[in-house]
């Protein structure tokens, strides 16, 4: 496998492959870049098919997690690890305090947090070992529901552009995943009076969500093809791709998930069939806004997070003004941004 020849690799500053027998531990941490400030980003746990499927995960998270952070206007660069493992199975405090210290030796280049598969109890075994870890319990604590506060207002802007309306009453909205982000979307939704349909693999969530917001569930297969205003893709990434396009009745994609496109031209794909993009790292950041107000002077006050999380609304705009103006994609506009702020951070 020749790592710098895969279509996923950016340049990436830094690639560290992690082993740790005793503990089991198997890891990928993906440093993309450092030039607006120390690499943070999450890191994933997940029962990988092949370790070059974890590598292109940990790469393209990566960037994404580079693009995220600059089209924030944070001060922080990208990164992304991922843990091979059943995270239901596997997990012990071995394993991560194994991982503390893959981290712990970069001496900060890269700054870990919690993401799929990860929670705050697992960061606190990873914090033994290094302090390069963001999203403590007594701190910003879990990001989530900030993180679906910023895709909810990201989707308000993002059907304000497309269908004119500065509310959400009435609308129809598919969602895909019913974790803890996508639990607290749907909440804000049904608050707006949004009408919702729903799919996750796991059955105890769907439940939830019909039984406590009235929504209405549908197949894992049949999310694709719901005649919706909005989909929200909610749960791991590639859901946009060559075999669901075709089925999409909605005008907006707005969700949580990272990396929704399968692959770039997809975002070309959706613009042909009239259907306005939100580009995944510029909706979903309002998890790593959060963590980034951890180190204020005066500590830690989720007001000012969610005031910067605001701002979201105010940068998909300017995207999606620029694309129309530019006959460009969104996903094609945004990336350029966030490399030209990137590039003019390395001058």
């Amino acid at each position: 496998m020749a790592v710098f020849n895969l279509r996923a690799y950016d340049d990436h500053e830094q690639i560290v492959f992690c082993r740790d027998v005793e503990s089991g531990l198997k890891a990928i941490i993906s440093i993309h870049s450092t030039a607006l400030g120390p690499a943070v980003g999450g890191c994933r746990m997940w029962e990988y098919n092949s370790d070059e499927g974890a590598l292109i995960d940990a790469l393209r998270l990566s960037r994404g997690m580079s693009y995220k952070n600059a089209l924030a206007g944070l001060k922080m660069g990208g990164g992304k690890s991922v843990i091979i493992g059943n995270s239901k199975t596997m997990k012990s405090e071995e394993l991560f305090r194994a991982f503390g210290r893959f981290v712990d030796n970069l001496n900060g280049q890269y700054i870990s947090a919690e993401d799929v598969g990860i929670n705050p109890n697992d960061m606190a075994i990873v914090h033994k070992e290094t302090n390069h870890v963001v999203g403590l319990e007594g701190k910003s604590g879990d990001p989530s529901p900030v993180t679906a506060y910023g895709v909810y207002k990201g989707m308000k802007a993002a059907v304000k552009h497309r269908l004119g309306r500065d509310d959400l009453d009435g609308l129809k909205i598919a969602v895909q995943g019913l974790g803890h982000v996508g639990y607290y979307l749907c909440e804000h939704l049904r608050n707006e009076g949004a009408e919702l349909i729903v799919t996750d693999i796991n059955k105890e969530s769907v439940d939830r969500v019909v039984a406590n917001l009235g929504a209405t569930a549908v197949g894992i297969d049949d999310i694709y093809g719901q005649d919706v205003d909005v989909y929200a893709p909610c749960a791991l990434g590639a859901s946009i791709n060559d075999v669901t396009i075709p089925q999409l009745k909605c005008s907006v994609v707005a969700g949580a998930a990272n990396n929704q496109l399968a692959e770039d031209r997809h975002g070309a794909v959706l613009k042909e069939k009239g259907i306005l993009y939100t580009p995944d790292y510029v909706i979903n950041a309002g998890g790593i806004i959060n963590v980034s107000f951890e180190h204020q002077q005066g500590g830690y006050q989720k007001q000012d997070a969610l005031d910067k999380v605001d701002e979201i609304y105010g940068t998909l705009m300017e995207i999606f003004s620029a694309a129309e103006t530019e006959q460009k994609t969104t996903n094609v506009v945004a990336d350029e941004l966030a490399r030209k702020r990137i590039s003019d951070a390395k001058k």
